[in-house]
C-alpha cells in the first residue's frame, strides 16, 4: 500500500448511521410544520379569519372613524403629561416590586439549583401569576386599597412576578456550572453558591430583562386606569366614551412619544449591559 493511501481510514462499524439521523431530524422538522399548519387550519373558523376581506371592502368606514383623530387637542397637555408621569412611576414601582419578589421564586424555579419537589409547585404558582391579566388583579386591588395608582402598582407587580421568575430562572438554568462547582468545593453553603456563583453570571441578563419588562409595564399601566387604577388610562377611557376623539388623539400621541423615548433609552442601556 502506498504512503498516500495510508491516510485513508476505513469507517468503523461503531460510527453512527449519519443518513438515518438526518432522516429522523428532517422528519421531526416536517412534523413540527405539519402540526403548526394543522393548528392554523383548526383555528381559522373559530377566530373568523374569513372576515379579513372586510378590511378591504369596508376601509371607508375605518377612514371615517379615524378622521376624528386627525386634529389632536393639546389644550390639557399639562394634565395629560402629569398623568403620563404618574403612569411611568407606576411602571417603575411595579417592575421594582416584581423583581424583588421574583428573584427568590426564580431561584426556586431553577432545576439546576433546587430539587423537583420544590421546582414544580413554584413553577405552577408562577404560571397562575402570569395567566391572570393585570386588569383582573387591578380590579381586586381597587376593592382592597381603593381607587388610585397603588392598585395599579400592585397589579403590575403581581402579574410580573410570574414573568420575571420565568425569565430569570431560564437564565439561571443556562449558566456555566464550573464556577458554582468551584465555590462548592471550598465548602460554601448553598446560599453562598447562589450569591457568588450564580448571580454574577446572570446579573447582566437579569438587568436586560428588567428593562424590557419596565417598557412593557409602562404600556400596560396606560390601560389600568380603565378600572380606576390610576395613570393616564382613566382620561383615555373617559375621552373615548364621550367621543372626544381630538382629546383622545392627544393622549395617544403623548403615550406613544413616552413609550418611544423609554424604548430608546432602555435599548441603549441594554446594549451596554449584555
Amino acid at each position: 500500500m502506498s504512503k498516500a493511501s495510508s491516510h485513508f481510514s476505513v469507517p468503523s462499524s461503531a460510527d453512527p448511521p449519519v443518513p438515518q439521523k438526518l432522516l429522523v431530524d428532517q422528519a421531526k422538522s416536517w412534523l413540527l410544520w405539519i402540526v403548526i399548519a394543522a393548528l392554523l387550519v383548526f383555528s381559522w373558523g373559530p377566530v373568523e379569519m374569513s372576515k379579513v376581506s372586510l378590511l378591504v371592502t369596508d376601509w371607508r368606514n375605518m377612514a371615517e372613524f379615524s378622521s376624528g383623530f386627525l386634529q389632536p387637542d393639546f389644550r390639557d397637555w399639562r394634565i395629560h403629561l402629569q398623568q403620563m408621569v404618574e403612569t411611568v412611576q407606576m411602571g417603575v414601582w411595579g417592575t421594582a416590586l416584581a423583581v424583588i419578589i421574583g428573584i427568590p421564586f426564580a431561584i426556586f424555579s431553577s432545576s439546576n439549583v433546587c430539587p423537583q419537589w420544590v421546582v414544580q409547585p413554584v413553577r405552577r404558582l408562577m404560571d397562575a401569576s402570569r395567566a391572570i391579566n393585570e386588569i383582573v388583579f387591578a380590579l381586586l386591588f381597587v376593592v382592597a386599597v381603593g381607587l388610585g395608582p397603588l392598585a395599579g402598582v400592585l397589579a403590575l407587580a403581581l402579574h410580573n412576578v410570574g414573568i420575571i421568575s420565568k425569565l430569570f430562572s431560564e437564565a439561571v438554568e443556562a449558566i456555566d456550572p464550573r464556577p458554582v462547582e468551584g465555590i462548592r468545593s471550598t465548602g460554601a453553603s448553598r446560599l453562598q453558591e447562589v450569591i457568588f456563583g450564580i448571580i454574577p453570571q446572570v446579573a447582566p441578563l437579569w438587568s436586560s430583562y428588567t428593562l424590557y419588562r419596565f417598557e412593557t409595564n409602562v404600556r400596560s399601566a396606560t390601560v389600568l386606569g380603565i378600572v380606576g387604577a390610576g395613570g393616564i388610562g382613566q382620561s383615555l377611557y373617559e375621552n373615548i366614551r364621550s367621543f372626544q376623539y381630538s382629546q383622545t388623539a392627544a393622549i395617544i400621541i403623548i403615550v406613544v412619544a413616552t413609550v418611544m423615548l423609554i424604548d430608546m433609552i432602555s435599548a441603549r442601556i441594554r446594549k451596554n449591559l449584555v
